[in-house]
Parts: C-alpha cells; structure tokens; sequence
C-alpha cells in the first residue's frame, strides 16, 4: 500500500513540474529578450573571447547594486542553451574564473550578422503580439474574428497600416527572417533554373528577392507589396518593386514566390491568391510554377522541438491572423481547389519546406 501511494506521489510531483515548467516557460523567452536589449550578445563578440563575470558587468555599466544579479540570469540563459560556461585564466598566478561565450543561438542574434534574427524577437515580445493572448479564452467564446481584434479593436493588417512604427519593426522582424534564405539558396539552385522572372508576392521590404537576385543575376525580380510598405524603396538592375494587392491582381511571371505569407491567411484566402498566381503563370510553359516556403506539420517524421515550434507558430496565426499551418494534405487540398495539378516538396533546413506547384 505505501509503495502505491509512493508511486502515485512521485506521479503528482512529477505532474506539478512539468505544469510550472510550462507555467514558467515566458520567464525564458523574457530573460533572453532582456539580454539582447542589455547587448550582452554583442558585448561577448566584440570581447573577442569569452568573458568573465567582471569584465560583462563592467562592460554592461550597470548600477553597482545590480551586478549580483547578473549572473543568475546568465545562469538561466546558459540552461537555455543561449549561452555556455567555460573556465578561463586570467592570468598565471589566479585561478580559473567562470566565463561566457556564445552559442549558435545567440550568434544568429549579433547585429552585424546577415542572419541576425534580433528583430524577430524583440517583435515578438512586443506588447501589440503579447497582449492579445490574454483575450483567448474570451475570444473562444465571443465574435471576434481574432484574438488580437478583440485586444486592439480592429484586425492586424489594420492595426499595422494605422501604425508606422510597430509597422516598420514588424516588416524588419520578416526581413530578418528572410535574411537566413542566405544560407540555403545555394541548395535551391535546382529551383529557379530555366526561369527568367519572378514576383515575389507579399515579399515585404525585398530582402528574399535581394537575395535571389543577387545568387541568379539572370532572374528579374519583381517585389509585390502594399504600397505604402514599398513606396521609398529602390529598384535595381534586376529587382524591381510593384505596390499592390495580391487578391486583385498579380504581375504576369515564370514563377510565382509566396514566402510565408499563406500561413497567415485562410483557406478561403489561400486558394483566391492561388488562382490569381495561377493567372499569372498561365503562359509560361512547363517551367511556370508557384514556389511556396512555408511550414509542413509532419509530427511523424520531425523532432519532437521542430514539432513544438511549428505548433506554436499554429497558434500564433490563429491569435493574430486568420491563418494556420499546414500538413501536406491540408496544402494538398488548397493547391487542388485552385486549379494545379501536382506538386512537389522539399524540407529546407530548420521549420520550413520549399513546396513547388505546377498547374
């Protein structure tokens, strides 16, 4: 009986961990938010080497009352995996000291860097994304079309049109995303082989077509967007910027891009924008197509972590959008009911999938 009742024990106990570890999942995701803003990332690189606890206080020029602390929130950090210990001499006669360095995960956080992700965090935290998530629960059972309607009183395309500052951090969070295309185009070249142009629809401030420009000089380039999110933007030799609305109307292509722009819309909207880019490459031949990088939920075959990641990424289309991610029969679906007639996909490196479509 008591070995029962002590099993059933360390069942509970080990059910309030895993609770207040889910409980306590945003002390994680703030601490890191708080590290970028204090530059620690930075402050780490230029040190050129690791550092020890002194030197990233003195470098962080704190109040004095407030160095203790420091290092229980590198302690957190380096838990996370954000950052790493190791030992360092300072000099002959001292003994080791404790010192940090970076890891992959705060490197793609260094402001230099052409991956540099900071953006996207720091606009993530930010009150307008965070705020709408204490509207859930009211939202499950009013009218609202989304959660963060019912925190801002109007839909998130709105909001960001009525408001220029978070507008622009916003499209700076997306170009830091496309920034990481840098690191896979090379492994794409298959993709844009026998094409001579391409629109990029809702591609933002054209950091993706940049990109693509840049590794095929011979593609032409063509950025749609909302006006006002390109109207001071600069065309060149092969990039070119268009302001307009992908429901109405998209310019006539060999092939069409949609970078993470369907997972934030609907099924409805999806498959409007879907005949209008079939539209628009009706007459290119066999090598006209709709190339789609977005997210494919596949819990079977992807780690546990990449699963979680594209979970939450389903909810935050569902709270701030009208969007959703996908398992391929769900693209499978979309792409039918718009009139293609197969497709092709390819996992990229990390969360999401190069998805070609043919009509």
């Amino acid at each position: 009986m008591d070995l029962v009742h002590g099993q059933r024990a360390s069942e509970l106990f080990q059910a309030q961990s895993h609770l207040y570890k889910h409980i306590f999942n945003f002390i994680g995701s703030m601490s890191l938010k708080c590290a970028l803003q204090l530059g620690i990332p930075e402050i780490i690189h230029n040190h050129g080497k690791p550092i020890t606890v002194p030197e990233l206080i003195s470098a962080l020029q704190i109040h004095p009352t407030k160095a203790g602390f420091v290092h229980r929130l590198m302690r957190l950090l380096v838990h996370c995996g954000f950052f790493v210990t190791t030992r360092v001499h300072m000099n002959q006669e001292e003994e080791e000291e404790e010192a940090y360095d970076l890891t992959p995960s705060s490197r793609i956080l260094l402001k230099d860097n052409v991956t540099n992700l900071s953006p996207f965090l720091l606009v993530m935290f930010d009150p307008v994304f965070v705020s709408p998530w204490h509207f859930l629960e009211s939202w499950f059972r009013g009218d609202k079309v989304t959660p963060f309607e019912s925190a801002h009183g109007m839909g998130f395309w709105d909001y960001a049109d009525q408001n220029p500052d978070f507008n622009d951090s916003f499209n700076k969070a997306m170009a830091s995303d496309s920034g990481m295309m840098n690191l896979v185009i090379k492994d794409c070249k298959p993709v844009f082989e026998g094409l001579d142009t391409l629109v990029d629809v809702g591609g933002g401030t054209g950091t993706c077509a940049r990109v693509i420009s840049e590794a095929f000089p011979h593609l032409k380039c063509t950025v749609l967007e909302l006006p006002h999110v390109v109207a001071n933007l600069q065309d060149s030799l092969n990039l070119n910027f268009v302001g307009g609305d992908m429901f109405q109307s998209i310019p006539s292509a060999d092939a069409i891009l949609l970078k993470l722009v369907l997972h934030a819309l609907s099924d409805e909207e999806c498959v409007k924008v879907l005949k209008k880019c079939r539209e628009a490459i009706s007459n290119k031949g066999k090598e006209a197509k709709v190339i789609i990088i977005d997210i494919v939920i596949n819990e079977k075959k992807d780690e546990p972590e990449i699963t979680s990641t594209k979970l939450f990424f389903d909810m935050l289309m569902m709270v701030v959008v009208t969007g959703r991610e996908r398992h391929e029969k769900e693209w499978e679906k979309l792409f039918l009911e718009a009139g293609f007639s197969h497709y092709k996909i390819k996992p990229l490196f990390g969360l999401r999938s190069l998805i070609e479509v043919y009509p």
